[in-house]
């Protein structure tokens, strides 16, 4: 009986708006919520690479710049039945090389850590996934003296602020992007804007992200902010990602949002105790856009 012939190398090149259908599919064979849309999205604010064999797309990473020295990257994924041949390494280092010398960051699942830790990611950071179909959630009242109200289009300089201070990444162009589709509310007082909360369409239903918010006694604002999209969305499966610290897991575990996951952030050209603190000495971020661009 003859040997099966070996397989072949497969080959490697840019992520194109074409692969977008082919990579879908790939995180679904993979169980990851991720729409159609959703990848989308992504590709359209960064860039990345697939790998291919005989044509068809068994692999891919994205990687997005921030400013002129952040970048994240995520969304690498291989095919189940392609995984062992050294796959998601190629495509991580394309993807580091896209990067080069910037200070880089990713979230990590267990499975995925150990390859990260030998491309020099070191441990930053927590994030834990909440995510559920909620019931009836009671509204949380802001301190005295300040109110929600829906975004306005000339809110989104100072959005973009606060973004870009709780996240410590350059949010000006990523900002404008969410809004195209994203409702927003933001926390006012005395015309200034004391946090945001931003909420889309994401995956199985919707994600609430990024929250931001300056700190208050027991997260008030914070929570104000998220019980905003959850009183007005009884019965919808909500999802948020809430960076380690944050002090807001109990209760929205409380609420019906389970804690589903909880991942590593990791880092990369930069220490890991000079990023294992929050980003601005006012602003915080407890909910964040997603897990591949933070």
């Amino acid at each position: 009986m003859s040997e099966s012939p070996a397989k072949q190398a497969p080959t490697y090149r840019r992520f194109t708006s074409d692969d977008v259908a082919a990579a879908h599919a790939l995180s679904l064979a993979v169980r990851w919520p991720h729409r159609a849309e959703d990848w989308r999205f992504m590709f359209d604010a960064g860039t990345g690479f697939v790998a291919e064999d005989d044509g068809a797309v068994i692999g891919t990473a994205l990687c997005w710049k921030f400013g002129s020295d952040r970048g994240t990257l995520g969304l690498v994924i291989v095919s189940p039945d392609e995984q062992g041949r050294g796959i998601g390494r190629r495509l991580m280092e394309l993807v580091l090389e896209e990067l080069g010398n910037r200070v880089t960051f990713l979230h990590a699942t267990p499975a995925g850590k150990p390859l990260y830790e030998k491309l020099a990611f070191n441990v930053c950071g927590t994030l834990d996934q909440h995510q559920g179909t909620v019931g009836n959630v009671a509204p949380v009242a802001p301190p005295n003296g300040e109110h929600l109200r829906a975004l306005k289009a000339e809110d989104a300089p100072k959005v973009i602020e606060l973004a870009s201070r709780a996240s410590g990444f350059d949010r000006s162009a990523t900002v404008p992007a969410l809004l195209g589709f994203a409702e927003g509310v933001v926390l006012e007082r005395d015309g200034e804007l004391l946090g945001f909360s931003l909420f889309r369409r994401f995956g199985r239903g919707y994600v609430i992200g990024p929250v931001v918010a300056t700190d208050s006694p027991d997260a008030v604002r914070a929570k104000s902010l998220i019980a905003h999209w959850l009183a007005k969305h009884a019965g919808e499966f909500v999802r948020i990602d809430v960076p380690g610290g944050t002090g807001i897991n109990d209760w929205l575990i409380a609420l019906g949002m389970a804690r589903v996951d909880s991942v590593v952030k990791m880092v990369r050209n930069a220490p890991a105790e000079q990023h294992s603190g929050e980003p601005d000495a006012t602003y915080r971020a407890f909910g964040i856009i997603n897990q591949a661009m933070a």
